[in-house]
């Protein structure tokens, strides 16, 4: 059955990337990378903002948030006019980790894809986008 093989693919492409990821990244996680990245693209952010980008809770978030701050990848300020809303931004620090880890993932994606010849790896990227339908 189609189905059981590309789940058991799927399934073991999935756990070898993550599992090289978070080695070659430490002690960079792939969770504070993705935060990162939202940071960057709509930096300043508030906490509750990254609600709709990750899939978990606002406690969850504001661990994550105080580990990367603690470890000098954000910087967090209050607003001028509410000192209620505090604004998230990526440090110096945490620019530079976020161009290595982004270096890494796409190294370690562009290893695996380099098994597969060019045009089957745009038929891959066509057809998964199918899968995901986009």
């Amino acid at each position: 059955m189609v189905s059981v093989e590309f789940t058991r693919l799927w399934t073991k492409l999935s756990r070898d990337w993550k599992t090289n990821l978070e080695q070659s990244l430490a002690p960079l996680t792939e969770g504070q990378l993705n935060v990162l990245e939202l940071l960057l693209q709509h930096q300043p952010m508030k906490p509750s903002d990254l609600l709709q980008y990750l899939a978990t809770t606002p406690a969850a978030i504001t661990t994550l948030l105080d580990r990367m701050e603690r470890n000098e990848l954000i910087e967090r300020s209050r607003d001028d006019n509410d000192r209620r809303i505090v604004w998230v931004n990526v440090s110096e620090k945490g620019k530079a980790e976020a161009d290595r880890g982004t270096t890494i993932r796409t190294e370690l994606i562009e290893q695996s894809l380099d098994r597969i010849s060019s045009h089957n790896q745009q038929l891959l990227v066509y057809l998964l986008g199918k899968v995901a339908n986009l």
